[in-house]
């Protein structure tokens, strides 16, 4: 079947991609008639080429993509990926969109002044030629490459995408943004109480007898998860979402609790306080399993009552008692504990409680059981594209660290020595971060800022230098999940594009001419074939954890691991006394609360009375997918979602324009009303839309979490305690 591409757009992409849930199994195909893009190269063939999805989702997808005659023209789930099984979500059809869209950077640039949109196109070797001479300008000039500053994060999570730091590393201690704005707190409470993070294979929840879906919603952001909800549903397992937002996922659910945002530790320990009080707790597992559990119980017997639980979280006692009676006697019994609910500054302390009645009930490390977050268990490669070694004569011993979450401060803090170059990857600081009027006036101070980019987003905008990179379909690659247990390998599908190259080429560019230009002022290696650097990154361990005997293997189809499916199976946890620990003295070590007790959540300011959630959005990841025009087809403008309790004390109408500020700053945009969220909790759903000046960020302040330094380098961010004043716009 031949589409136009408008038509296509308009109609297929729509119908096929969101009308039926974005999970139909359908790949979506494209024609280029009328496009300004064209094959790269016409090969006069036909292929089908394994690809992944290197973006920062927890379902990491595996991809086939069919290639005519040198064009993408069909991408659809791999089918021997028995959790993707053969589906893609909407983002994921529209990847033939963004290859050739007409709005992707073609070529290297550089600009007349940041922000003055005077962009003039230069050759590959004078863009490497203004940073390599900025590069040995700054080290000579300060006898060290301090000043010179990265900024990375999840954009691209092919794990070849880390030669960026490797790069970094290869020219001398640098200043790093470290951290995550993601998940650090509940990383840390993990960390605390396990030792690390270790879910079990998501593709063993249909083993559940009893699921709590907290403060997470696969509907939306992990779509292959939910035909394993739905599964697990049809088998009798009780599905229960809890959650200050009415989400898709909870529309789906056996039972949907509304609580108050921050408030959920509360929740957890009103459920510990009845398991206690009706002898529902699992000694047996206790005893051989962990430490501290006694110093708990003590406390929650003393301080916490279901009437205190009730009033703190908005959620009747009777209901408690109901949920803990049930999460009690099932087994085996699953949490689901999602990332938006630890983005508080007591976000945290909250997963620490949650993580206890795990512990409480005896469901770790069993099948079907469990309290699910995340998994580093398969990204044991070798990670040989970092390992990169400082030039001889590297005056300096180690990196110069600053907060991801709070660069531009810190960025602006620093003087000894200053940061003059900033190298941005994977990353839109000024669509993502907090304070983005601070991020402008820290670039301000900068010589130099490069940033390597697929679009022409805000943060490319305020760059000196911009860099064309390839998509996933145009380079060598190698995928593994934070959440299932599948390793993909990316071949190129494609040429690039124009003159994008990936980034391990520009880092294999940038080598070459400081070396030209200074011979022995970079260790990164100038060339090499990028499939021969995927096979480098294999370790013995890792071919053996996915049952391979040789890399080039995965060119036949994805794996999945053959072991480590079940966290905690083996009862050795990674804590300081290998067990599972209710009472964490590193937790102390590190500043918080030896137990997993009640930290009082932020209170309302009284200038600023709604708070502000921006949770992800169903057709962006961050950043990306939405800024397309096939996105826009279906939705073009962003929206704030209010109670309409909250609507009448404004005196607000479903598509009036308000103003949303604090001290931060402000947005501008239409008001629709909705039960789906509570009274006094707006919820503005986070994006980058191309052709609009928006940003939810601009009222964020660059307020940290409770936890996340321990275990990223950076405490987190409280992303959803933003607090703001409304005003009809």
């Amino acid at each position: 079947m031949k589409f136009d591409t408008k038509e296509f757009s308009r109609r297929t992409f729509i119908k096929g991609s969101l009308a039926a849930g974005a999970a139909l199994g359908l790949g979506t195909a494209l024609d280029l008639s009328g496009s300004p893009f064209q094959a790269a190269k016409a090969k006069g063939e036909s292929k089908i080429v394994h690809s992944a999805c290197p973006r920062n989702c927890y379902d990491t997808c595996s991809i086939l993509s069919t290639v005519e005659d040198g064009v993408l023209k069909r991408v659809e789930g791999d089918k021997a990926n028995t959790y993707t099984r053969g589906r893609l979500c909407a983002k994921g059809f529209s990847y033939t969109r963004s290859v050739y869209s007409p709005d992707r950077i073609k070529y290297p640039m550089k600009q007349a002044k940041r922000g003055s949109g005077k962009w003039e196109r230069i050759s590959w070797d004078e863009a490497y030629d203004i940073i390599a001479k900025k590069i040995l300008a700054i080290k000579k000039e300060y006898g060290n490459t301090l000043p010179i500053c990265l900024d990375k994060y999840s954009g691209n999570f092919n794990l070849l995408n880390y030669c960026v730091e490797g790069m970094m590393s290869s020219i001398g201690h640098t200043t790093r943004a470290t951290g995550t704005p993601c998940w650090p707190a509940g990383i840390d409470a993990q960390t605390f109480d396990f030792g690390t993070i270790w879910n079990n294979d998501p593709e063993d929840m249909v083993n559940s007898k009893y699921l709590i879906i907290w403060g997470a919603n696969p509907s939306w952001c992990s779509v292959h998860s939910m035909h394993l909800v739905m599964e697990a549903k049809k088998r009798g397992c009780k599905i229960v979402v809890i959650d200050p937002i009415l989400t898709q996922t909870a529309s789906k659910a056996d039972w949907f609790i509304q609580i108050k945002p921050s408030t959920d530790g509360a929740l957890a320990l009103g459920i510990a306080k009845y398991l206690l009080d009706n002898n529902m707790v699992d000694y047996g597992w206790l005893a051989a399993n962990a430490k501290g559990y006694e110093e708990f119980f003590k406390y929650v017997r003393e301080k916490i009552t279901l009437d205190w639980a009730a009033e703190k979280t908005g959620v009747k006692k009777e209901i408690i008692e109901q949920l803990a009676r049930e999460y009690g006697t099932a087994k085996p019994a699953s949490i689901w504990i999602g990332y938006g609910m630890q983005r508080h500054t007591n976000g945290g302390q909250n997963v620490r409680s949650i993580d206890a009645l795990a512990a409480m009930t005896g469901n770790i490390g069993k099948s079907g059981g469990g309290a699910q977050y995340a998994q580093l268990q398969t990204w044991g490669v070798k990670y040989n594209v970092m390992g990169m070694k400082a030039p001889a004569g590297t005056t300096t011993t180690k990196d110069r660290i600053i907060n991801i979450n709070n660069s531009a401060q810190e960025i602006l803090d620093a003087n000894d020595p200053p940061i003059k170059m900033l190298w941005i990857a994977c990353r839109s600081p000024l669509t993502q971060a907090a304070e983005p009027q601070k991020i402008k006036e820290a670039y301000d101070k900068l010589d130099l800022v490069v940033t390597a980019d697929l679009f022409m987003n805000p943060t490319v905008q305020m760059s000196d230098i911009v860099l064309p990179v390839t998509t996933p379909f145009e380079t060598w690659g190698l995928n593994v999940s934070y959440w299932h247990y599948w390793c993909a390998l990316n071949e190129p599908a494609i040429e690039p594009q124009y003159e994008a190259k990936s980034d391990l080429e520009i880092a294999m560019g940038l080598s070459k001419k400081l070396n030209e230009l200074e011979p022995g002022s970079c260790t990164f290696p100038t060339e090499g074939k990028l499939e021969d650097w995927v096979a480098a990154e294999f370790t013995p361990d890792f071919l053996k954890q996915f049952g391979l005997t040789s890399w080039d293997e995965l060119k036949k189809g994805p794996r999945k691991a053959v072991t480590g499916l079940i966290g905690w199976q083996d009862g050795k946890f990674k804590t300081p006394s290998g067990k599972y620990e209710f009472a964490s003295e590193t937790a102390v070590s590190e500043g918080h609360e030896l137990l997993p007790v009640w930290t009082e959540e932020m209170k309302t300011p009284e200038k600023y009375p709604l708070r502000l959630m921006s949770p992800h959005w169903k057709l962006s990841i961050n950043g990306q997918f939405q800024n397309l025009d096939w996105m826009m087809d279906i939705h073009s403008e962003p929206v704030v979602e209010m109670h309409p309790e909250t609507a009448a004390r404004y005196h607000v109408q479903n598509g009036d324009m308000v103003k949303l500020y604090n001290e931060q700053g402000a947005i501008t945009l239409k008001a629709k009303l909705t039960k789906v969220t509570a009274p006094d909790t707006l919820v503005v759903y986070e994006m980058w839309l191309n052709d609009k000046d928006f940003n939810v960020n601009n009222t964020l302040k660059s307020l940290p979490a409770d936890m996340g330094k321990k275990a990223t380098g950076a405490p987190g961010i409280a992303f959803h305690d933003n607090f703001v004043a409304l005003a009809k716009a």
